[in-house]
């Protein structure tokens, strides 16, 4: 009897023990995705498309030798705190953060899993990295902004509208970062074209905004990278479409959802290289050792239908420099 309920108790264990042995061989490397924006923005656009498909090109097929742990705030910054403790909490390999405030909301929650940005800014300043050349820390990727890039937004502006004196910012009160909004004051300064800020908390706040871009009378609309718009592009579009106010971004798929102009970089570029970053850290490298780069590729969009529709000419001279005219 004892011998049998031995080897009853034997075969319990290795049943007992083999899912876990199983599932600890068939585990396939994790990444975390936080991002600031709706999962709808996300998921169908250029930029994730540029990474899934260079993650791919490095030998990772998602649901094969990877799986993705999503997490979206929908444009309400201050879930991303929460959002990023529930993913640490999965274990992941690394966390590819969207952009710079989805970094620090990864970095408060771990120092210690690898965190991967496309879209960072100022990562020395905010504690991020100790230095671009060697980041020494767990947080790495790709810089978003260069020095005057905001700036060139007022510029376009008045190359646009001809005796433009007034322009409104539409701004993330709850940004971490404000050399963008520095740039585009120190750019209005220098052209003699007042600069006036509008602070959004929210995106139901976007509809009251615009009236008051309005009767600030404003003659254009410089909107501010963020993952918050970005989400609500479609509704920038159509306010400022409702209001008549050209509109400027940094984003490509602003001009091709409907935007006015787009001037900034090449983000599905950025998402392209973020992938051999975190290719590297998939196989062992250490996040510390990656340097931070710089963007390499600045694209100018512009959508004539747009300008047609709030009946502006948009100088040759202009047109001549686009990389791609949205008729």
């Amino acid at each position: 009897m004892r011998r049998r309920e031995f080897i009853r108790l034997l075969g319990g264990a290795a049943v007992a023990a083999w899912p876990l042995a199983a599932f600890g061989q068939a585990r396939r490397p994790l990444v975390g995705y936080l991002s600031g924006a709706t999962s709808a923005s996300v998921i169908r656009s250029t930029t994730w498309l540029a990474f899934v498909d260079s993650m791919r090109e490095h030998g990772y097929v998602e649901g094969r030798d990877f799986d993705i742990a999503y997490k979206f705030a929908d444009g309400f910054f201050d879930r991303l705190p929460a959002l990023a403790e529930e993913l640490v909490k999965l274990r992941p390999d690394t966390i590819l953060a969207s952009t710079t405030i989805s970094a620090v909301a990864a970095r408060a929650a771990s120092t210690t899993v690898p965190i991967v940005c496309p879209l960072l800014e100022n990562p020395v300043q905010l504690g991020l990295v100790a230095s671009e050349n060697r980041p020494g820390g767990n947080v790495t990727g790709l810089l978003r902004y260069v020095d005057g890039l905001a700036g060139k937004h007022v510029e376009l502006a008045r190359e646009l509208i001809p005796g433009v004196t007034r322009i409104g910012v539409l701004i993330n009160a709850g940004s971490l970062d404000h050399t963008a909004r520095r740039d585009v004051e120190a750019a209005g300064t220098a052209l003699a074209i007042e600069i006036v800020p509008f602070e959004v908390s929210a995106p139901n706040d976007l509809n009251v905004s615009f009236p008051k871009i309005v009767g600030a009378r404003a003659q254009a609309v410089v909107v501010l990278a963020d993952p918050m718009f970005f989400s609500e592009r479609r509704q920038i579009i159509i306010l400022s479409a409702a209001t008549r106010l050209p509109t400027i971004w940094s984003t490509r798929v602003f001009a091709e959802d409907g935007g006015l102009l787009s001037y900034g970089i090449d983000e599905a570029a950025s998402f392209h290289r973020a992938a051999g970053y975190v290719s590297k850290i998939l196989k062992g490298a250490k996040v510390g050792d990656l340097p931070v780069e710089l963007p390499v590729k600045f694209e100018l969009l512009i959508n004539l239908k747009t300008a047609k529709a709030l009946g502006l000419d948009v100088p040759q001279t202009l047109l001549n420099r686009a990389n791609e005219v949205i008729e």
